[in-house]
């Protein structure tokens, strides 16, 4: 059925650099412009693939990546603003929309019709009648992998099985998703009593109180965030109020409302059936062919390798903790829900400074505006304009211009900083609108954080942990904006799952660069700048408690590879042994430490469950090996200057995914990345 023309979505918006108009958008337009789109895209790839004129880039490729559009223009928008600003009308669209997407890919990747129009173009290549350019050339070798992946030489009966699975799969990702956020929203704590609350900021204490009120609740409200680490467990000095907080945590989705368990389980059973299906040992298998990683095995290899050293460090950290600990509880051994707080304790005395002494130096407009964009500005001559006019998917988005030196329009960048109950966890990035030059459009990307926002009238005082979030999101943000490429397929981030990662951890380094730092760690009230002691020493602190750190990331890692590479019939097959299967699988790889429990229990693992990282989760530790490799090329060049700046851009970041991604790192840098780097950033002895 054709949409109506009233539909915003109906037609390109008329927005500065199409964003879309979202005053005139309602929660209500968002399904049938993204089910109008797949049908008007099915039938153009149709045509396509019933041309009867000679196979060509423009009767093909172009053709391919011209279709779609009110499907990419509709969905963009939706999946922007649903995670950021959900509702019950956005939640019920989006459990529709998932299985019908599903189906879209398999009408599109099933159709023998279609690969053999790429196919025939492919031996027009080889016989010398076209002539393909080298980004042509990868978009038609990676369309046709993809048709193979997809199950395209499967017999008619493996095909429908595939078409039910994947139909399936789709419903149980977003199934967990929006139980996981409801879980982590029905998880906060309340608290009745003001003085367990020692330790928070008082903006802290406001803010809590203002959750509360929100809710209809009486006290203070504390928010549960995605990861099992919770914030407040760095300062509160309430021993019973941090166990609560914690448990709170890593007990979410195993029972009441919003248990995940079940979908758990038939979700790795399926992914290791259709795996199977697809020719592959196991669903990990599946996904590191597809990626930089190339085989499971090289996965496994890199955490296995370091995760001993990782837990080794932990270990010992936990032993200098002890000593700290006993100061506070002689007799009480340390827990998990103590480990965030003493390590500030430690910090505080190793390196004379603790998280709270630097939250009034890092104030979010400051740190935006002085940090982010300077460096970004310092490395590649871009600036930004705020446009109040231009209306975000939610009050609280903000909208900037971004531009060349000389003035020449890059995009736009949507920023959303703050936590509200429709939001989900975490931080990410967003495409609205994909650069590509063949349709004449210049991207619209967006970053969002979950701060808790102060009330009105206050600073937004941050962490490190924060600032460092901040300029990793707008890394990414980097890749899209900066994106130089033909067809939008192949824009910015459109690269593989373990590459992904990598710009945006590049653009962490800059946090730290001294003429950077010196901008933006300015008293909020004072306008002091950080004292240079206190610098020094948060440079110098870069290695502490990286045993912490690495364990917990690893253990969600090789918790993600073993959920995906156990053979279908060892996997559970009850919801009621997803935690026996997660204690086996810890244990299995020397991870099983008690005092350090992983990022993500799998019950609220949204990366993998969710999907998008599913057999994935690697990538972080995979892309940091190119990231410090990159770093030390870097800093050994002169560090934030034009020359480093302009380097990365046009031979890695402007690339985006049109070339293979390795190709564009050894263009970059001139030779394979150094694993040394890692271990020393990391502290690790392997």
């Amino acid at each position: 059925m054709p949409l109506d023309a009233s539909n915003p979505l109906a037609t390109v918006s008329t927005l500065p650099y199409e964003l879309p108009d979202y005053s005139l958008l309602r929660d209500e337009h968002y399904q049938p412009a993204i089910e109008a789109g797949m049908a008007e895209q099915l039938a153009q790839l149709a045509e396509l693939a019933a041309d009867p004129e000679p196979a060509t880039i423009a009767n093909v490729v172009e053709a391919w990546e011209s279709s779609g559009q009110l499907f990419t223009r509709a969905l963009n928008a939706f999946y922007t603003k649903q995670p950021a600003d959900t509702n019950p009308v956005l939640d019920a669209a989006d459990e529709a929309i998932a299985p019908q997407l599903a189906a879209h890919g398999d009408a599109i990747y099933l159709d023998r019709r279609l690969y053999d129009r790429l196919a025939a173009l492919a031996v027009r290549v080889e016989a010398g009648e076209v002539r393909l350019d080298p980004a042509s050339a990868y978009w038609l070798e990676r369309k046709l992998l993809a048709f193979e992946r997809s199950g395209v030489n499967l017999p008619e009966d493996d095909q429908a099985r595939l078409r039910v699975m994947n139909h399936r799969i789709a419903e149980l990702q977003s199934a967990f998703g929006r139980e996981a956020l409801a879980g982590m929203n029905g998880g906060a704590v309340l608290v009745t009593d003001a003085a367990e609350l020692d330790g928070l900021s008082q903006a802290e204490i406001d803010g809590a109180l203002e959750r509360a009120t929100e809710t209809g609740q009486d006290g203070w409200l504390i928010e549960l965030e995605n990861t099992s680490a919770q914030r407040p467990l760095d300062v509160l000095t309430n021993r019973a109020l941090r166990e609560r907080i914690h448990h709170a945590s890593v007990n979410r989705g195993l029972g009441g409302a919003h248990d995940t368990r079940g979908i758990i389980v038939e979700l790795t059973r399926l992914r290791a059936e259709r795996a199977s299906l697809l020719g592959f040992a196991n669903h990990a298998a599946y996904v590191a062919a597809d990626g930089c990683a190339g085989t499971g095995k090289a996965v496994w290899d890199l955490l296995t390798r370091l995760a001993p050293a990782a837990v080794a460090n932990a270990r010992d950290e936990a032993v200098d903790m002890e000593v700290v600990w006993r100061r506070f509880e002689p007799e009480a051994p340390l827990a998990a829900w103590d480990w965030q707080f003493v390590s500030e304790q430690l910090r505080a005395e190793r390196y004379a400074l603790d998280a709270s002494v630097l939250r009034p130096y890092l104030e979010l407009e400051r740190v935006l505006h002085e940090g982010v964009f300077a460096a970004a500005n310092g490395l590649y001559g871009i600036t930004f304009t705020e446009r109040p006019e231009l209306a975000s998917y939610n009050p609280e988005g903000r909208v900037f211009e971004v531009a060349e030196a000389d003035g020449t329009p890059i995009g736009l960048f949507v920023a959303d900083f703050y936590t509200r109950p429709g939001k989900q966890g975490g931080a990410w990035m967003n495409n609205l609108v994909d650069q590509n030059h063949l349709l004449g459009q210049l991207p619209v990307v967006s970053n969002n954080s979950n701060l808790v926002k102060p009330p009105a009238g206050q600073p937004t005082l941050m962490t490190w942990d924060d600032v460092i979030t901040l300029f990793h999101e707008f890394g990414h943000a980097l890749h899209g904006l900066l994106s130089d490429t033909r067809y939008r397929s192949q824009s910015g981030t459109e690269t593989p799952r373990d590459f992904v990662e990598y710009p945006s951890q590049v653009n962490e380094m800059w946090a730290l660069d001294e003429g950077i730092l010196s901008r933006y760690a300015v008293h909020h009230e004072t306008g002091e700048p950080m004292p240079a002691e206190w610098v020094a020493t948060l440079r110098g602190s870069t290695l502490f408690q990286q045993g912490f750190k690495t364990t917990e990331y690893l253990a969600a890692a090789l918790l993600d590879q073993v959920w995906h590479s156990t053979p279908l019939d060892e996997l559970p097959t009850d919801p009621e042994q997803v935690e026996a299967f997660e204690e086996a699988a810890l244990a299995k790889v020397g991870l099983d430490f008690d005092l350090v429990p992983p990022r993500y229990r799998s019950a609220y693992f949204r990366h993998v469950f969710e999907g998008g990282y599913d057999a994935g989760y690697y990538s972080y530790i995979w892309s940091e090996v190119l990231d410090a490799d990159t770093a030390a090329f870097m800093i050994a060049n002169g560090g934030l200057r034009r020359e480093n700046g302009e380097r990365f851009r046009r031979h890695l970041l402007a690339k985006g995914g049109s070339v293979d991604a390795m190709d564009s790192f050894r263009d970059y840098r001139g030779q394979d990345p150094d694993l040394r780097h890692l271990l020393t950033r990391r502290g690790l002895k392997v």
